[in-house]
């Protein structure tokens, strides 16, 4: 290998080893301006529509957590549950007069994957968004550094619109076999700070090229 191809390599590792350097902090309102060019509004607790939003978002909370206790949801693990969990929080909002859907990206095809779960409009035709989640109620969760909250970029990105960011976490309780609701938070997104780590990953094209192959076989 030549100097020159040599002091390239280097270079390219000296890049890598940076860029596996996580960022720390980075304001969630920030990172949805990247990504989208939409605003964050922020959440006004003195703010009379904001008051009444958040009495309307209790209710369709209680009446979501009242719902699942019912009949209980069956998972294998508590994580699990929020993907269940977000019909009936959609099927409370708009039992409350409110309208709710599952997000569309700019493409306008509705994507049920990635952040956020629902896109609900308000009776002052104000656009938030939720994200639903859940947690295990006898674990000290809620205080841990364990990372819970997930957003990737896309090509055709769910948030299309300057909105209330919202999250709403249920505490989940096995009883037998099936969970339910214990306890809730609402949060307001406007301040959290999040963490950029990043990875590196291929597609099978490319793991399983011919030149990849050591051996293969069959069963009968």
């Amino acid at each position: 290998m030549s100097k020159e191809s040599l002091e390239y390599t280097k270079k390219l590792e000296e890049v890598i080893k940076q860029m596996l350097q996580p960022l720390h902090s980075i304001p969630f309102s920030l990172v949805i301006k990247s990504l989208c060019g939409c605003e964050i509004v922020p959440f006004q607790k003195d703010d009379p529509k904001d008051k009444k939003l958040l009495e309307v978002m209790k209710k369709v909370i209680v009446n979501a957590g009242e719902t699942v206790n019912i009949t209980g949801i069956e998972r294998p693990r508590p994580n699990e549950v929020g993907n269940d969990i977000e019909p009936y929080v959609k099927n409370a909002l708009i039992k409350a007069g409110y309208s709710a859907s599952t997000p569309s990206g700019s493409s306008g095809k509705k994507k049920s994957v990635g952040y956020p779960d629902i896109e609900f409009t308000d009776e002052f035709g104000r656009v938030s968004y939720l994200e639903c989640k859940t947690y295990n109620y006898n674990s000290d969760i809620v205080d841990s550094t364990m990372r819970s909250f997930y957003l990737s970029p896309s090509d055709d990105f769910k948030i299309t619109k300057s909105a209330r960011h919202f999250a709403v976490s249920f505490a989940i309780e096995k009883r037998g076999r099936k969970f339910y609701c214990k306890e809730w938070k609402l949060l307001s997104l406007e301040n959290l700070d999040v963490d950029v780590k990043y990875e590196f990953n291929s597609d099978n094209k490319r793991l399983y090229a011919s030149k990849m192959v050591l051996a293969s076989g069959s069963y009968k």
